[in-house]
C-alpha cells in the first residue's frame, strides 16, 4: 500500500516535472502551480524554483506574480532571491532589485557568485555608482573580487555610469581577460566618446568578435569620424567577420552623413547578400541613407518596401525628411497625411521634419498649423522648432514678425535661431535687424568664422563697405580663421577630400595634369564653338 502511494507521488512529480518544462505561459503555470499546491509539491524547492524561475525570468512570465510566489516561502534560499533579483534587474522598476538585495542581507542571507552580476546590472541601469560602489565592497568583502562574470559586471555598471577611470581600474586589475571583458572595455571608451583608447584596446586584441567591431564602428560614428567607421567595416570583412544589426545600423548611418551613395548601396547588397532580416530599424536605416545621399527614388523604395503595419514613427520621420530635405514639399505633408491613416502617432521630430518642408516651399499659414498643433498634442517645442520657425518667417520676407517671435521666446534665443532670422534679413536686405542679430551672434560665438563673415556680408550687401572690412579685421584680430570648404569624391568605394588648392592628396600631381587637360580641352572646345558661329553669321551676310 505504502509503496502504492509512493509510486504514484512519483509520478506525480514527473507528471508536473514535465508540465513546467513545457510551460509556455502563465495561464499553463497558474494551472501547474494550483497543481503543486494539491499535491504539496510546491514544498519540495526544486518545484519552488522552476515556478519562481518561469514568472522572474521568463518572457512569458510576470513579476507580481513571482513576487507572491516569493512571499509565500518562508525562509527562500539564495536562488530565490537570485531569481527574483534578476527579474526586477531587467524590469522597467530596476530600483526594486537593490530593494531586494538590501532585503536579502538583512534576512542573513549571504549573496553568491549569481546575485552580483544582476544587482550590478540594476546598478547600470539606473546610472548610479552611489549604489554601485557599495556592491563592489561587498563583492570584495564576499571573496569574489576575481570573478570574471563579476568582473565584468563591475566594469558594465562604471562605464554606463560614466566612471571610465573605475571601469578601466577592474580591467587593469584582472589576471584574466576574457573576450567580454575586453569587449566592454572598448564599448565603454567608445561610448565615452574617447576612440582614441578604444582603438589602442582594439589594436591590442589578439581575438575579435561582432561585437568588437560593432563597438568600434559605432565608436566612430559617434564621434563623427565616418570615415574611419568605414574604414573599420572594410577591415572587418577582410577578416571574415559576418556583420550583424548592429553594425549595419552604424555603417549606413556613417555612409548618410558623408553622403558616400555608391558605398551606401554597396552596404544594401551586402544586407541582401547575407539575408539580414530587414528590421524596422535597418529599413530605418536604409531610408536615411538613400535620401540623405541624395537618391529619393531608392529612398521610398525602401520605404514601400516595409509593409505599413509594421511601420512605426522612426521610419515615417526619416521618408518624410527625406523628402522635405530635397525641397519636396507637398510629397512630404502627402505622406504626413498617410502616416496619420496608418495610425502612427507623430512626435517632435515628425513636426520639425514638416516645418522644415515648410520652410522649402514657403508654407507659412501651413507651419504655423503645425507648431499650434504640437503644442496642443502636449509637445514642447524645442530649440530646432522655434529656429524653424524663425527661418521660414524669415524665408517668407515677414522678417519682423520673425524678430518679434524670436522676443517672446519662453527661452534665450540661441545660434541656431539667431543664424536663421540673420539669413531671413540677408536674403530681403533687412540691414536694421541684420546688423542687431549679427553683433547677438558674434558675442553668443566669438569663435565661430561663420558669424562674422555672415555679419561682413550683410553690410557688404548694402554697400557698407568699411564695416565689412572691419569685421574681416575683427576676426582677424581675434585669431579666428576661416574654415576651408571641401568636397568628397567616392571612387571605387574610397572617399577622397579635397579643398581648394589642396596639394595633400597623393595623386594631387595626375589630378591637376588631368584638370589642366580638362581646362585646354574646354577651351578649345569653346574656341571652335565661337570660330564656328562667326563663320555662320558671315555667310548669313553674305547670302542676304
Amino acid at each position: 500500500m505504502l509503496i502504492s502511494v509512493g509510486k504514484r507521488a512519483l509520478q506525480q512529480n514527473q507528471s508536473i516535472s514535465y508540465l513546467l518544462q513545457c510551460c509556455s505561459s502563465m495561464k499553463e503555470l497558474k494551472q501547474i502551480h494550483a497543481q503543486t499546491i494539491v499535491s504539496g509539491c510546491i514544498l519540495e524547492e526544486y518545484f519552488a524554483s522552476r515556478i519562481l524561475s518561469f514568472c522572474a525570468v521568463s518572457e512569458h512570465g510576470e513579476l507580481d506574480y513571482a513576487c507572491g510566489v516569493f512571499h509565500q516561502l518562508a525562509h527562500p534560499p539564495v536562488f530565490a532571491w537570485n531569481a527574483i533579483i534578476r527579474g526586477f534587474s531587467k524590469s522597467k522598476a530596476p530600483i526594486r532589485a537593490i530593494s531586494l538585495y538590501t532585503q536579502m542581507l538583512v534576512a542573513g542571507v549571504s549573496p553568491d557568485n549569481f546575485t552580483f552580476p544582476f544587482v550590478l546590472k540594476a546598478c547600470a541601469r539606473l546610472l548610479s555608482s552611489r549604489l554601485g560602489e557599495p556592491v563592489h565592497v561587498h563583492v570584495t568583502k564576499n571573496g569574489l573580487e576575481l570573478n570574471i562574470f563579476i568582473q565584468n559586471s563591475l566594469m558594465h555598471m562604471y562605464s554606463s555610469c560614466g566612471d571610465i577611470t573605475s571601469a578601466r581600474k577592474v580591467f587593469d586589475e584582472m589576471p584574466q581577460r576574457n573576450l567580454v571583458a575586453w569587449n566592454t572595455m572598448v564599448d565603454s571608451y567608445a561610448k565615452c566618446g574617447d576612440v582614441g583608447c578604444a582603438r589602442l584596446l582594439f589594436d591590442r586584441m589578439t581575438e575579435k568578435d561582432v561585437v568588437t567591431w560593432s563597438a568600434m564602428i559605432a565608436g566612430y560614428v559617434q564621434s563623427e569620424d565616418y570615415t574611419e567607421a568605414l574604414a573599420i567595416f572594410e577591415k572587418m570583412k577582410v577578416a571574415a567577420v559576418k556583420a550583424n544589426e548592429v553594425t549595419m545600423v552604424s555603417v549606413l548611418c556613417a555612409c548618410a552623413h558623408l553622403g558616400a551613395l555608391d558605398q551606401g548601396r554597396r552596404v544594401h547588397a551586402y544586407i541582401e547578400d547575407n539575408q539580414f532580416k530587414m528590421t524596422i530599424q535597418l529599413s530605418t536605416a536604409l531610408v536615411d541613407m538613400y535620401a540623405k545621399c541624395g537618391s529619393i527614388e531608392e529612398a521610398i523604395k525602401a520605404f514601400r518596401a516595409v509593409p505599413r503595419r509594421q511601420t512605426d514613427v522612426l521610419i515615417w520621420n526619416a521618408i518624410i525628411g527625406g523628402f522635405a530635405m530635397h525641397g519636396l514639399s507637398k510629397e512630404s505633408l502627402e505622406l504626413f497625411e498617410e502616416m496619420l491613416q496608418a495610425k502612427v502617432r507623430p512626435d517632435e521630430i515628425t513636426y520639425l521634419a514638416l516645418l522644415s518642408a515648410c520652410a522649402h516651399a514657403g508654407l507659412v499659414e501651413e507651419a504655423w498649423r503645425f507648431f499650434e498643433t504640437l503644442k496642443r498634442h502636449g509637445m514642447t517645442p524645442k530649440i530646432e522648432h522655434y529656429a524653424c520657425m524663425v527661418d521660414i518667417l524669415g524665408r517668407a520676407g515677414h522678417v519682423d514678425a520673425a524678430y518679434e517671435f524670436m522676443n517672446r521666446l519662453p527661452i534665450e534665443p540661441t545660434a541656431p535661431i539667431l543664424g536663421a532670422l540673420l539669413n531671413g534679413c540677408k536674403i530681403h536686405g533687412r540691414l536694421d535687424i541684420g546688423e542687431l542679430v549679427g553683433k547677438r551672434l558674434i558675442n553668443l560665438e566669438p569663435g565661430h568664422d561663420g558669424r562674422y563673415i555672415g555679419l561682413s556680408n550683410i553690410y557688404a550687401d548694402a554697400n557698407r563697405w568699411d564695416d565689412a572690412r572691419k569685421m574681416r579685421a575683427m576676426m582677424e584680430d581675434r585669431g579666428v580663421k576661416k574654415s576651408p570648404g571641401h568636397s568628397c569624391i567616392g571612387v571605387n568605394g574610397k572617399l577622397h577630400r579635397f579643398i581648394a588648392q589642396d596639394k595633400t592628396h597623393p595623386q594631387a600631381g595626375e589630378i591637376y595634369v588631368l584638370l589642366d587637360d580638362l581646362s585646354n580641352q574646354i577651351k578649345l572646345e569653346a574656341d571652335v564653338e565661337e570660330q564656328v558661329c562667326s563663320e555662320l553669321v558671315k555667310e548669313s551676310r553674305t547670302d542676304a
